[in-house]
């Protein structure tokens, strides 16, 4: 859980591939950390796992990022279900 007053640290893709392939290539996760610069260990387990189920896409950063705008019957039916909500 997250600390108050916490920092987080965020790292580019090109950076979450390379510990990636480093890994793959049988290099330690404590070896990779070092070189890298990496503060949390752990973190490249989660890279590793993420990239085995969703390839490179698993390691983009998908925070902020705009919705697209909803059709005409999507939006009509957003309405009525908010509609059905509120009688």
């Amino acid at each position: 859980m997250a600390k108050k007053g916490q920092k987080f640290r965020h790292y580019p893709f090109s950076l979450k591939m390379q510990t990636v392939q480093m890994r793959l290539q049988g290099v330690t996760k404590r070896e990779v950390a070092e070189r890298l610069g990496i503060h949390d260990v752990s973190r490249l387990k989660v890279w590793l796992r993420q990239y085995k189920l969703k390839g490179s896409e698993g390691l983009q950063d998908r925070r902020g990022g705009r919705k697209r705008p909803l059709q005409k019957d999507e939006y009509v039916r957003q309405l009525e279900l908010e509609n059905d909500v509120l009688k």
